[in-house]
């Protein structure tokens, strides 16, 4: 079980000095590397940062584990009604240990499926519902402040439809969590007897995958979730070592804080080259946007920095994206994500047609074609000065994808000491969320939509 980390085409030897890292540049910057992982750590045992914690939290997980096995068979759907942190971590999962919808295997009491309600389009959710057996679902909502507009709008629906589908047993069909001790998602729980997990405070949404976020739902639906933090406490070990080269979150950390502040590479593309971690993609974009794009550092100074995350796939995206990346503007770097072993090979078949098109190909398989694929397109990428760099996982199951979880947010967490940013706040999300609780007549917040009718009238 393990997870590489390959800078090589990062470096200036190979895209040039003006787009590449420099060994110099490197080694100036190690100081400031072991600065980061210092701080954080201090920052990590004084309890104001949570997530590194999570893989070793055996309460909530006895928690889940006797829950999901009291109400196990009773139901072949699980409904996620969250946004954000609160429904990515679990997609993430689904796709990485049964793949992307529409290729999992039919759902049923044994094989129960996963429906993430994330979004407030109404005939998405209308749809959803549809979709659903009352008798069969179970619906767990998420949401740490247990006041977000999405999630609640859409938990008042999926609730009215439990109840007056099957009456009050509704109450046993619903699992919520939420903070505890605080929000009115917590005080509707306890009012109607709802089975409730908690997730502790110093943990933001989009770290929350390890807690009962992603947890419960992953738990409902079969998967090892102790296999999960048994991988993630793996790579902790890892990510708190001082020697860089065991400590590939801090490596990759440095070479994205170089790439970004000394070279000009504000956008990164995450690039999976497996259907499988298509959906770790979008999770990453969200953990990377929210906790690095920031208009201030924690002293204050306005800096405007971030680095805005893309998420492409291999090799769909090479036939929609790649002309942009090739030549277009310089100012990207690229993180393929590979596995080493696939647990399929596909096999192409041996018999060939007589035409040259189809006959080279006759008694590969797609596994070979797939890592062919990536690594032509990681040199070609190079010989344009592309800087592009390889996280390769030996595999995708459950522990390589608790590892890659936490490496990941490891790595945010570094980068964001070395920008000297708080990476744990979000508050250019907040005022989007306070005008539209304006909008919807939310008590106390008269003020924003008086200050929305401004922006109206000068617009008009």
């Amino acid at each position: 079980m393990a997870i590489q980390f390959d800078e090589t085409n990062l470096s200036a030897s190979m895209v040039g000095t003006e787009h590449g890292l420099t060994k110099q540049e490197v080694a100036a910057a190690r100081t400031l590397a072991l600065s980061a992982l210092a701080s954080f750590q201090k920052a990590s045992e004084e309890k104001v940062y949570g997530f590194p914690d999570l893989p070793l939290e055996r309460d909530i997980v006895k928690e889940i584990l006797t829950y999901t096995a009291n109400v196990r068979g009773s139901y072949d759907t699980v409904c996620v009604v969250g946004i954000g942190g609160s429904a990515l971590g679990a997609w993430a999962l689904d796709c990485g240990l049964r793949g992307p919808h529409p290729v999992q295997a039919p759902f049923s009491l044994k094989n129960p499926r996963l429906v993430i309600l994330d979004n407030v389009d109404p005939v998405f959710i209308a749809s959803a519902i549809q979709s659903m057996n009352p008798k069969k679902t179970l619906v767990v909502v998420i949401a740490k402040s247990g006041a977000t507009a999405e999630t609640c709008s859409t938990f008042l629906i999926v609730s009215n439809w439990l109840y007056s589908r099957i009456g009050k047993t509704a109450a046993r069909r619903i699992a919520v969590v939420t903070s505890e001790g605080r929000g009115d998602l917590k005080t509707l729980a306890v009012r109607e007897g709802y089975a409730t997990f908690h997730l502790p405070e110093n943990v933001g949404g989009r770290f929350s995958v390890l807690s009962a976020v992603g947890l419960l739902p992953a738990a409902l639906v079969g998967f090892d979730i102790d296999a999960l933090l048994k991988g993630a406490a793996q790579m902790n070990l890892l990510c708190w070592s001082n020697d860089l080269t065991k400590n590939i979150a801090l490596r990759a950390a440095l070479s994205h804080y170089l790439l970004l502040s000394k070279h000009n590479k504000p956008i990164q593309v995450a690039f999976p080259y497996s259907n499988q971690l298509w959906g770790m993609a979008f999770w990453f974009r969200q953990l990377w946007a929210e906790s690095l794009g920031k208009a201030k550092t924690r002293a204050g100074e306005v800096v405007h920095v971030g680095q805005t995350p893309i998420a492409a796939l291999g090799a769909t995206d090479q036939h929609s994206q790649v002309q942009l990346y090739m030549e277009g503007p310089n100012d990207k770097v690229f993180s393929f994500w590979a596995v080493k072993k696939l647990s399929d090979t596909g096999e192409i078949p041996e018999k060939k047609l007589g035409l040259e098109g189809f006959d080279y190909l006759a008694g590969q398989n797609l596994a070979k074609l797939l890592d062919c694929e990536r690594r032509a397109t990681e040199a070609a990428l190079t010989e344009n000065s592309r800087p592009n760099c390889t996280y390769t996982l030996d595999r995708v199951d459950v522990l390589h994808i608790g590892m890659f979880f936490q490496l990941m947010e490891f790595q945010t967490a570094f980068l964001g000491e070395m920008l000297n940013i708080n990476a744990f706040d979000q508050e250019g999300v907040e005022l989007g969320k306070k005008f539209t609780f304006g909008l919807m007549g939310r008590k106390g917040f008269k003020d924003y939509k008086t200050r929305f009718a401004a922006y109206e009238a000068k617009r008009k």
